[in-house]
């Protein structure tokens, strides 16, 4: 999904379009398959981890419970301030937070939601956003105006009933376009069965397996620089979310 982040977000730059993107992995490698230099790199800090700003507008110190805190902190100027611009994307990383227990709510996360919320809601960018398997930084608000959901899925078992899993998550706060694009597929074979298990949820396309995407991870350099086959595949999947999006508002 990190790979399907990347290029997407470097088609669109491409496009002339100014792109945004948001890095809510806890992995945190969405930089590396941007291909940022490592002085770029180390210039991004993550949301969740500035705790003099976290406090400065939630009125709490980072990692404090049981205590009271602003749950809509001011996040407007946050985009442009902790950013980093390459190639035409601007790069944003919410990092991780450590919660003391299920469905805890603390400072950090009401900042990063906040965020969230105002990139999705307020923001004209592009914005692409790549996120773990949670779903914990959306609500219903923010979900309501997400264009598209793409779960990235593996021609495997597991991974197609994971995804109907996180579809049914998403669907449950308000998600409508929910999509599989499949991972690694090596032959028509795998095509098939993605199709066969895919049950209700369209397939936009399939990103097949790539050395060239090996060779760029290993390299530290952009996936969309060294793997042309993956970029016109992309180009497609792109192509097809636009006649959606066209097709709903129509």
């Amino acid at each position: 999904k990190t790979t399907l982040t990347a290029l997407m977000a470097r088609i669109y730059a491409s496009q002339g379009l100014s792109v945004i993107a948001v890095d809510a992995d806890p992995a945190a490698s969405l930089g590396f398959a941007l291909g940022l230099p490592a002085e770029l790199q180390a210039k991004v800090t993550p949301i969740s981890e500035m705790g003099e700003l976290i406090e400065e507008r939630t009125g709490a110190i980072p990692g404090s419970y049981g205590t009271y805190f602003k749950i809509n902190p001011r996040v407007d100027d946050i985009p442009e301030r902790f950013s980093v611009v390459h190639q035409g994307v601007r790069l944003l990383r919410l990092g991780t937070i450590s919660r003391g227990g299920s469905g805890c709510i603390c400072p950090e996360s009401a900042m990063v939601k906040a965020l969230v919320t105002f990139l999705i809601l307020q923001n004209d960018e592009q914005l692409l956003i790549d996120m773990d398997a949670g779903l914990e930084n959306l609500g219903r608000a923010t979900a309501s105006a997400v264009d598209h959901f793409i779960i990235v899925v593996e021609p495997g078992k597991r991974s197609l009933e994971t995804a109907h899993q996180i579809a049914k998550l998403a669907n449950d706060i308000g998600i409508k376009s929910i999509y599989l694009v499949a991972n690694k597929v090596r032959g028509e074979e795998d095509r098939q069965f993605i199709y066969q298990n895919a049950r209700e949820l369209p397939v936009l396309g399939f990103l097949p397996f790539s050395s060239d995407a090996i060779k760029a991870d290993q390299d530290m350099v952009s996936v969309y620089d060294v793997a042309p086959q993956l970029v016109e595949e992309v180009k497609a999947i792109i192509a097809k979310l636009e006649s959606e999006k066209q097709n709903s508002s129509g």
